[in-house]
């Protein structure tokens, strides 16, 4: 094997409510590490973390972590002290995708269609209907569509597990306008689109919810999307752009809302960046990286290679 790296560290698991999920993207791609040649070690990331790596001493992090502590720029800052190259987006661009509320602000800027939206307090926005349904509550910051809800038209009352005492995914949520239409998605893989993926939630789930994601069978993915040529072509322009505005480097993932009007008043709406998108598999973004020829540790591989402080 020839390259920078020869040790590398998988950071999996860690603090957030998505651990379940980056203990199955560690797992994944530890395994397709070392089956490409590399020295793995696995380090479920902990408040010790700084002291274990400067234990271990790895050349370089695959940040296999999802959510708070390690999606949104700390497990960054902390690694650009400590001098180790890591995998991913840096400290701003992670902390800028993170938070949809800055996100969408930079998209806007950038010329990035997003869907309007209003930030309340959790308590407020279980009160009464702050927008007119059908809208979309989400956490600020969080991914994996934890504490997401749909609010249709027939819904007299807004979720009122928004009161619950155990709510543990911040005061301000974000209420959004609902785009009906596909589920679309597109991987970046340095400065270069991939394929656009369809996402079709399994029957009875209402929408494309944490269940849909990891549970077996919890959805399809068709890939190339069956689209016109046209918007296939501007979400692949649309996602590069919006890696860009955020300032992400490595992989990175931008989902997508598409409302195909029969008036032909259609409407494509950027909904988030996702710099740490899922790792196994069959996850979204390896899948779209075997379309365009990547095998999984050969993928992994360039992400290793690619990896850096200063991002």
């Amino acid at each position: 094997m020839t390259g920078k790296y020869e040790h590398v560290a998988v950071l999996l698991g860690g603090l957030s409510a998505e651990r379940d999920v980056s203990l199955a993207s560690g797992k994944a791609c530890a395994d397709a590490l070392e089956g490409v040649g590399y020295k793995v070690t696995r380090i479920d990331m902990d408040r010790d973390i700084a002291l274990r790596l400067k234990d271990v001493a790895p050349d370089v992090v695959f940040n296999a972590l999802h959510g708070p502590y390690g999606e949104d720029g700390t497990i960054q800052g902390m690694l650009e002290i400590l001098g180790i190259p890591y995998t991913h987006s840096g400290v701003l661009a992670s902390s800028l995708a993170m938070n949809k509320e800055l996100s969408k602000a930079a998209f806007k800027a950038a010329g990035i269609p997003v869907a309007e939206h209003k930030i309340v307090h959790r308590l407020v926005a279980a009160k009464k209907h702050v927008m007119e349904p059908p809208y979309v509550i989400k956490p600020v910051a969080e991914g994996s569509s934890l504490g997401v809800f749909i609010v249709r038209e027939d819904h007299k009352h807004p979720p009122q597990e928004l009161t619950s005492s155990e709510w543990a995914l911040g005061e301000e949520i974000m209420v959004e306008q609902f785009i009906p239409g596909k589920e679309l998605t597109c991987t970046i893989m340095g400065d270069t689109a991939l394929c656009v993926t369809e996402i079709f939630e399994a029957e009875g789930l209402g929408f494309y919810d944490y269940e849909a994601k990891y549970a077996p069978g919890g959805s399809k993915h068709v890939l190339p999307a069956q689209i016109l040529p046209n918007v296939y072509q501007l979400i692949q322009k649309l996602a590069l752009k919006a890696h860009e505005a955020l300032g992400c480097r490595g992989v990175s993932r931008a989902d997508f809302r598409f409302d195909e009007n029969s008036a032909g008043n259609d409407q494509l709406i950027c909904l988030e960046v996702n710099t740490q998108p899922g790792m196994t598999e069959t996850s979204l973004v390896p899948e779209m990286a075997a379309h365009a020829g990547w095998e999984f540790g050969e993928f992994l591989r360039w992400m290793v290679e690619d990896a850096s402080c200063n991002r």
